[in-house]
């Protein structure tokens, strides 16, 4: 059966009776939208914060082939094993984006029978969230250009403006507008554009707030654009502004719950993307469940070099969350990409292709331990056209890097096909002691911690920027020089370039934007042709969607 049809065949509990049944949360502290998702109140998740918090566990990637490797499958599958095994574990996911839905990847429910449910809800509207996000930057983008048209107190240059707008779709026609085009009844025309709502600074932000006041004061300190001549930051506070902007989001911020296809509670909150974003769920989701399970698996998008790396240098240091060890997520496919293989062959056995692409997992394997001191079991991710024969090299070349390697068939058997991988994990982690590492320190600047990243994580010689780029880099190391770097990549290639496969070193990291997320507490670095409005393949998957007279949905996946 199809992802969807084994979802929709799910025999799932009501939502309310599951979190009371599991982690004794009374009716009283959810908000149930329908029978099978609530939200979890804030209220209750402060109630918590005297309780001990479980161990933290994360899981992450290799390099991917087009079509992704599995972390959320992996994520579920394990949840589900540890559970299976006696062990008191809650995952925590990311929200799927309607872009990739529609678009090539599809959905991020995970797969077979390592699912959340109900896994048409999840992939679409959901409980609203990401249409309250898209809602509160919208409004923050009619605001500036409102307060332009109405004398402009402010001295808002419109040429400076850098607050784009969003749409949770891939629509490459919105990357570059022109607006406020009719007349003067419609404003003053300026230069605008679109990014995807996963890449907005009002995403990043919902998903480092840590309570209603703290997203309210994140929300004011946005940077909107900057005034004529002088050039100073207008901030959305100074618009007035940010009080609404959290009205949007106030009943967003809160934790989503659903299910597991064995029924176990599941947390499912916010979604940035890993190449574009920080591409981890929410820090008020990841903090509630460490508070709930002994136990917390976590996900972070695309490879180890981009989700793992945001992980730790963002999110680690935002919210002071210490993870205990990585489950690195490797499959055959993705391997044989990575050793030469056409994408349309990977189903076929080719050794020479898969011990010609172990670099690309040795690199990340390597990055995990000796950059982030954690460590690091890998997961083979069992794929059903895999032979004995690949599963044995893998295994041996990887064992050989002095790896814990453990077979998993969640993707076929559920939480039961990874038990194995259940039991290493919790060995790896209960004897587990020391804290994590991260690349660069605060007190470098802004051009080192990228020169960083680059160098350590990616294995490149060099980065470079043009005069422009570098000129704004470091004005804003004057003022911002403390923050993190998110560096929107590729996840295609450990290089700039997508089409550069396997693990590349010397190469040359191209920096060719900057931009301020002062409300997020980080800049944003665009290293090499890098869209934040991604845009639809030449079939999107939205041709194989439908629903029937009944209201069934066939074809997502």
């Amino acid at each position: 059966m199809s992802d969807i049809e084994i979802a929709q065949k799910a025999k799932m509990k009501r939502i309310v009776e599951l979190a009371h049944d599991q982690y004794g949360i009374e009716s009283e502290h959810l908000e149930p939208y329908g029978h099978y998702k609530a939200k979890l109140s804030l209220d209750y998740i402060d109630s918590l914060k005297g309780s001990p918090n479980g161990k933290l566990i994360l899981t992450t990637a290799i390099s991917p082939t087009p079509a992704g490797e599995g972390k959320t499958t992996t994520t579920v599958g394990l949840g589900d094993a540890m559970n299976r095994i006696g062990k008191k574990t809650m995952i925590c996911l990311r929200e799927p984006s309607l872009g990739p839905c529609f678009g090539v990847k599809g959905g991020a429910a995970g797969g077979g029978y390592a699912q959340v449910v109900p896994m048409e809800d999840i992939n679409l509207h959901f409980t609203g969230d990401f249409h309250a996000i898209t809602s509160a930057h919208n409004l923050l983008s009619a605001m500036v250009d409102n307060h332009i048209n109405h004398g402009n107190k402010l001295n808002i240059d419109p040429r400076l403006v850098s607050w784009k707008r969003v749409l949770d779709m891939n629509d490459r026609a919105l990357r570059k507008i022109i607006n406020s085009l009719g007349g003067t009844a419609n404003g003053f025309p300026r230069e605008d554009g679109f990014d995807i709502t996963v890449a907005s600074e009002v995403m990043a932000i919902f998903c480092l707030a840590t309570s209603l006041e703290n997203l309210k004061e994140r929300l004011g300190n946005i940077v909107v654009g900057y005034t004529k001549g002088d050039r100073k930051p207008v901030h959305a506070r100074e618009l007035n502004a940010n009080g609404a902007m959290a009205a949007l989001l106030k009943d967003a911020i809160k934790p989503n719950f659903v299910q597991t296809l064995e029924n176990n509670l599941a947390v499912v909150h916010g979604g940035p993307f890993a190449n574009i974003a920080h591409g981890c769920n929410s820090v008020s989701a990841t903090q509630a469940a460490l508070k709930l399970a002994d136990y917390v698996i976590t996900e972070a998008g695309f490879g180890a070099d981009l989700g793992a790396e945001k992980f730790f240098d963002i999110k680690c240091r935002k919210a002071g969350l210490e993870p205990s060890a990585v489950v690195l997520v490797a499959t055959i496919r993705a391997l044989k990409y990575h050793g030469g293989v056409d994408k349309d062959e990977l189903n076929s056995e080719n050794l020479g292709a898969l011990e010609k692409g172990m670099v690309n997992l040795e690199r990340h394997f390597n990055n995990m331990q000796n950059n982030f001191g954690l460590p690091c079991i890998i997961c083979i991710n069992h794929f059903v056209n895999d032979t004995d024969a690949e599963v044995e090299l893998l295994k041996s070349k990887a064992e050989s890097m002095g790896a814990k390697v453990v077979i998993s068939k969640h993707w076929a058997d559920g939480g039961a096909g990874a038990e194995d991988l259940a039991k290493t994990v919790v060995d790896v982690v209960d004897n587990h002691s020391g804290k994590h590492k991260y690349v660069y320190e605060d007190n470098i600047s802004l051009w080192d911690k990228i020169e960083a990243i680059a160098t350590k994580v990616y294995g490149a010689g060099e980065i470079t920027a043009p005069p422009n780029v570098r000129a704004q880099i470091d004005k804003l190391n004057e003022d911002y020089g403390d923050y993190p770097v998110c560096i929107a990549k590729t996840q295609m290639s450990f290089s700039a370039d997508p089409t550069v496969r396997g693990a590349p070193s010397g190469h040359t990291v191209a920096i060719t934007e900057a931009r301020l997320a002062s409300g997020a507490g980080f800049i944003v670095v665009i290293a090499g042709n890098m869209m934040t409005m991604p845009g639809l393949p030449k079939i999107p998957a939205a041709e194989k969607i439908d629903v029937d007279s009944d209201g069934k949905i066939t074809g997502l996946f």
